[in-house]
């Protein structure tokens, strides 16, 4: 194996290391798990937060909002650390490892009248470390594929991830079917985070390892700076306005997919009343159709554009919304829609990091994947903060899940705009 397949190896492993958090933690188990937290801790059916009355299922839908304001703070400044320093893959051990710990830390989460309070503030943790360990892999990307070649490795990386994430999800799922009686599915959903934490951390291994003497161009940011990054950022876009236009497109379209992958199983829960053995099923099916909708929208990309395919994803998403809104609380429906999701999810994630490392500036990748990432892998804020309101108002799941189409929308017609073969200004 040459140096770079070995090097592009070990990206891909990372992917596939953190996306047990994105599977087992945001979309599936964790949720759920504290959402009935916090309906255990509820005062007449709400939970009183700084003098604010809450429905007790907007508390996760806020916790993740809550993650991306720190995130919206930190990612900058790690992504001038890693633009600015030869220590890149110390800064992803050191985020990875964070976001591992606190995320094996919610085994400690029970139903008492506090843990609701403690689980949010360690997947806070877990959730901003996550979204800088992201900034800092996703920079990599430029040193390790041409531009021709960005969306054959950025699409196989995503396809690595969604394996490594059904993986540690198929597992998680026999594990939580040997639990019975309440008391026995609480105790193995808390071990199943704390593995979840555990994994995360011993794959992370692989690509400290595999990426270790990686030639790549050191920025000019300076680290002493960096508490200013964010504001140096958004004004040093405005030099690259095909950039500072897909990455509007992007955070908005992907707050709406964001949003979906963190409150399916909340909403499959709740909404639907599904158990939560079929609601992993779903997201277990989800992994593995997608590595094909991965693949297949890399192909596509290579046919009509990587601009368009991104758009064709976009119009599966909002069929996906109308037809989540319309559906019938059915298992058999729920996983129809599940395979729906699998096949849009992989061409809106994969195209839109290789596009936007495309437009973005040699020797500043990383500073531009922290805007980037401020709106990816479960790190999206007005999605969530949307769907809490809407919940909070209409008291409906239905409602608060269609509220999202909007980014959609407004996305795509900004996508619009962005002129996808104009080079990034150096």
């Amino acid at each position: 194996m040459s140096t770079l397949a070995r090097q592009r190896t070990g990206w891909y492993f990372y992917d596939f290391a953190n996306s047990a958090f994105t599977t087992s933690v945001v979309t599936v188990f964790f949720g759920p798990y504290l959402t009935s937290v916090a309906e255990h801790a509820a005062v007449n059916g709400h939970l009183n937060v700084l003098g604010l009355a809450l429905h007790p299922g907007s508390w996760f839908s806020f916790c993740v909002s809550a993650s991306v304001v720190m995130q919206l703070l930190l990612l900058p400044i790690v992504g001038a650390i890693a633009d600015a320093s030869h220590r890149k893959l110390q800064l992803l051990a050191l985020t990875a490892f964070i976001g591992a710990g606190a995320t094996s830390a919610l085994f400690f989460v029970q139903h008492d009248a506090t843990s609701y309070l403690t689980g949010a503030g360690l997947f806070i943790i877990a959730n901003a470390s996550f979204g800088a360990s992201i900034v800092v892999a996703n920079s990599f990307l430029n040193d390790l594929a041409t531009e021709n070649e960005r969306d054959k490795i950025s699409s196989r990386g995503w396809a690595f991830g969604y394996l490594g994430g059904g993986l540690a999800l198929l597992l998680h799922l026999l594990w939580f079917k040997t639990a019975s009686t309440g008391d026995e599915k609480s105790w193995t959903i808390r071990m199943i985070l704390a593995s979840t934490g555990l994994w995360w951390a011993a794959f992370t291994i692989v690509p400290l390892v595999l990426l270790a003497g990686i030639r790549r161009t050191v920025g000019t940011v300076r680290v002493g700076a960096a508490v200013t990054q964010l504001r140096d950022t958004l004004r040093h876009i405005r030099q690259h306005p095909q950039a500072a236009r897909f990455l509007i497109a992007y955070v908005l379209y992907n707050e709406a997919i964001q949003t979906v992958i963190s409150m399916a199983s909340v909403y499959g829960s709740q909404e639907l009343g599904l158990g939560l053995d079929v609601l992993t099923q779903a997201i277990l099916l989800v992994q593995f159709v997608a590595i094909g909708g991965s693949l297949l929208f890399e192909k596509m990309a290579v046919r009509v554009g990587t601009m368009r395919a991104i758009t064709i994803s976009l119009i599966g998403w909002a069929a996906a919304l109308i037809f989540a809104y319309f559906m019938p609380a059915s298992g058999s429906w729920f996983y129809v829609l599940a395979v729906v999701i699998a096949i849009v999810l992989g061409g809106s994630q994969a195209l839109s990091r290789s596009q936007f490392s495309k437009l973005i500036p040699h020797g500043r990748e990383a500073e531009y994947f922290s805007l980037y990432e401020i709106s990816d892998k479960g790190t999206s804020w007005f999605g969530p903060l949307t769907f809490g309101i809407v919940l909070s108002m209409s008291n409906s799941y239905r409602y608060a899940l269609l509220s999202l189409i909007v980014f959609l929308i407004v996305g795509m017609l900004l996508l619009r705009r962005v002129r996808e073969h104009e080079p990034a200004m150096r």
